[in-house]
């Protein structure tokens, strides 16, 4: 690989663990305004929770009015990426790629105090447009939750390329 493609790699591959983290960051202090400047208007989200119907969303807007009241009911909150895995030039397109954000969603109930624990994997397509990366698409899994001591499959879908 020519260095300038092995630098831009790099360079990619920041930028997205830059998105996922921008993401987290947002999530945590519930600023879901700032989904604008993350998601692709029209950027499709699949919410499975495993226990519950499968939630689909459109845009940044739908995601943060989704997220927004589910998270309401804790007075701690943290959302803590685990580990990621990115592919670039998906399908030979540098400006595509797809990847996998293994989570950790650490929470207190305002009303009982008790805590707990919630682990998932978003499934995401990133594209860049005007030399910014975005999320095009995310799916989000459960895998387990703490309380009841719920453990999920793993999703037979697991890196889309």
């Amino acid at each position: 690989m020519p260095e300038d493609d092995a630098l831009q790699e790099t360079i990619d591959y920041v930028a997205i663990t830059r998105l996922q983290n921008a993401y987290a960051d947002a999530v945590t202090r519930r600023a879901w305004a700032e989904f604008h400047d993350m998601f692709l208007a029209d950027a499709p989200v699949r919410v499975d929770t495993v226990t519950n119907p499968v939630i689909e969303l459109v845009g940044p807007q739908q995601v943060g009015d989704f997220i927004g009241p589910a998270v309401e009911r804790f007075e701690f909150f943290e959302f803590v990426p685990l580990s990621t895995r990115v592919a670039l030039r998906v399908g030979g397109d540098r400006d595509r790629a797809a990847g996998r954000l293994y989570i950790c969603e650490l929470r207190q109930d305002a009303v009982s105090g008790h805590s707990t624990q919630a682990f998932g994997v978003y499934r995401d397509d990133y594209r860049r447009v005007d030399g910014r990366w975005w999320f095009a698409r995310r799916d989000y899994q459960s895998l387990a939750r703490s309380g009841r001591g719920e453990v999920f499959a793993f999703p037979e879908e697991a890196f889309r390329l």
